[in-house]
């Protein structure tokens, strides 16, 4: 059996002292000029819903589960969406396909049959002329009616106006699509796929998705119930910030400012002391009594103030009682200096 030295009874009492001396510090009743602030943990709340109306397929997490930035927590029915999708999809195509013929112009055998018409209505005019010159002919001789002379020369003018049409038809066809017609097919074909990506932004907004880290205090809505934008299917709460919510009396508002470090210390974690700093110092008091009608009075006044923490490892929870400690008043109102700490 070992024997007690005494260097190591000595060791035993320093290790003593330096427990209690940090429990004394934890616990140790507040001094004159120690300033404590109480108050409760609070974080930001997020309520979410669909945006969009149809009913819910799926809900992906239950309560307390931590959630990511983009993660899917839910979703809805999306067959009636996915048909708009394809339809929309198979009109943008089909007017794309009407802009490039546009673009592109005749084809060569277009043009090649223009000039084809053009040549044989031009033939047809020689045939009709010639024949009209030899009823003339016959009707000077009288071997001819005037009958059969009219239609000689309306056979004639109308082979002619076959050439001209024909002419002109070879001309479109090497001109090629005007430049209205091409406008009004890349507007439309604009509009098609304006209305593509209307669909497929509603079709993407069938996923519920979060839009913070956090954790998913409630579930208010399940599979099968008819979701809109008006009721939200989850609340979620976003891990950081995380701030202590207190109020300050008017009397001693001016021994704190934005970025002055603080300590947060729970009565869940007495062994621990989270560091923090004071974020926001509310501009609008508040008081008890509706009005203020004597000097006594002023000093009910108190102003709302956010001590922002430092919980790496997430143990701090929504509404759980906390105290601010702040330095001594003197060095609370003399460090100036002290660089202020954004959330």
């Amino acid at each position: 059996m070992s024997t007690i030295t005494p260097a190591r009874i000595a060791i035993l009492l320093v290790i003593a002292a330096a427990a209690g001396g940090s429990w004394w510090y934890v616990k140790r009743p507040a001094a004159a000029d120690e300033f404590r602030l109480t108050g409760n943990v609070d974080f930001r709340q997020v309520s979410l819903p669909f945006n969009g109306n149809d009913r819910i397929r799926e809900i992906l997490v239950e309560e307390g589960a931590t959630v990511t930035r983009g993660q899917v927590l839910a979703r809805l029915d999306r067959d009636r969406l996915k048909a708009q999708v394809d339809q929309a999809q198979a009109m943008v195509a089909a007017q794309r396909a009407v802009v490039d013929r546009l673009h592109n112009g005749s084809r060569p055998e277009e043009v090649a049959q223009a000039r084809a018409n053009l040549a044989s209505a031009r033939a047809d005019a020689v045939n009709a002329r010639a024949q009209l010159q030899r009823r003339r002919t016959l009707a000077d001789r009288a071997a001819a009616s005037q009958q059969d002379l009219d239609t000689a020369e309306a056979t004639a003018a109308v082979a002619d106006a076959k050439v001209e049409v024909n002419n002109r038809a070879l001309e479109l066809a090497i001109a090629g699509p005007r430049r209205e017609d091409i406008a009004q097919a890349e507007a439309q074909l604009n509009g098609n796929i304006a209305q593509l990506a209307l669909v497929q932004r509603q079709f993407a907004d069938t996923e519920l998705v979060s839009p913070i880290d956090g954790i998913v205090r409630s579930r208010l809505m399940e599979p099968g119930e008819m979701a809109s934008p008006t009721r939200p299917v989850f609340s979620l709460a976003q891990i950081r910030p995380k701030w202590v919510r207190t109020y300050i009396s008017e009397t001693r508002l001016g021994q704190i400012r934005p970025g002055l470090r603080v300590s947060v210390v729970s009565d869940s974690f007495p062994d621990r002391t989270f560091g923090g700093w004071i974020g926001f110092i509310s501009p609008v008091a508040e008081f008890t009594p509706k009005t203020v009608q004597t000097e006594d009075l002023r000093t009910s006044l108190v102003y709302e103030v956010r001590a922002f923490v430092e919980d790496p490892d997430d143990q701090l929870r929504l509404g759980m009682p906390a105290t601010v400690r702040l330095a001594p008043a003197a060095e609370a109102t003399g460090s100036a200096a002290a660089p202020a700490r954004q959330p």
